[in-house]
């Protein structure tokens, strides 16, 4: 629109259009607040909830480059508890903005799927969040052993482990990194199965000269629970 007003020489009338424009942003804006306002003490069953959320969509024709209104939508539905017409809404918001602004979005994404006890969505939804934001790769860990999805969480702090950062986000360091990780694998031996403990482990002790003594013991206490009664105890004969 600039370049056809500009090749016309008439940059006021382009000046005044774009000042519509926001004003109109503005206004549609408010309205959407003005209508939240009108519903916020009735319950979410009630049918002018359903107006409201025709009026999102109706605004979002024109205003899907605004993360705002997406944020607000998503919290509307949310109250309303709305799961897969939430996760979808969310979804149209990150196709919709571009990826300088996915940001804005994913926090309220993920506080939204941690909430339920949708395990399956909440672990896929994560997987997309770390490819934009892999420093929240704890939080990730944190949830699947709260789940008890251990083997992903072994995997995921393997990933955290390789970084080789001297600190994690949540302040941790290399060194606690590797602690956790071999005592997770350790005394889960039935739920970890996609890493080779036996590597793992044998790596640290080279790597951590001061802990030899701890990780053998790791090691043994992994077999020992894996059931190989006769690999421990030469491990313990190495200590």
């Amino acid at each position: 629109l600039r370049e056809i007003l500009e090749e016309k020489n008439d940059i006021n009338l382009y000046s005044v259009l774009l000042s519509l424009i926001l004003k109109f942003s503005e206004f549609r804006y408010s309205y959407l607040r003005f209508r939240r306002k009108q519903v916020a003490d009735k319950c979410p069953t009630d049918p002018s909830y359903v107006h409201v959320n025709n009026a999102y969509e109706r605004a979002l024709v024109f205003m899907h480059k605004m993360p705002r209104i997406w944020m607000e939508y998503g919290e509307f539905l949310i109250q309303q508890r709305f799961i897969t017409r939430t996760r979808r809404v969310f979804d149209r918001a990150l196709r919709a903005l571009p990826v300088t602004q996915h940001d804005r979005i994913w926090p309220l994404y993920i506080k939204f799927v941690t909430s339920h006890e949708i395990p399956e969505t909440t672990i896929r939804v994560y997987r997309r969040y770390l490819k934009l934001l892999p420093k929240h790769r704890e939080d990730f860990v944190d949830y699947l052993r709260k789940i008890d999805h251990l083997d992903d969480a072994a995997q995921q702090l393997a990933i955290l482990v390789n970084d080789d950062k001297p600190y994690s986000e949540h302040g941790k360091t290399t060194h606690q990194l590797w602690t956790e990780l071999c005592e997770l694998i350790s005394k889960n031996p039935i739920k970890v199965h996609s890493l080779n403990v036996d590597s793992i482990i044998r790596q640290g002790i080279r790597r951590y000269s001061d802990q030899v003594g701890i990780l053998w013991c790791s090691l043994a206490e992994y077999y020992i629970r894996s059931g190989h009664f006769e690999k421990h105890l030469y491990f313990f004969e190495q200590i």
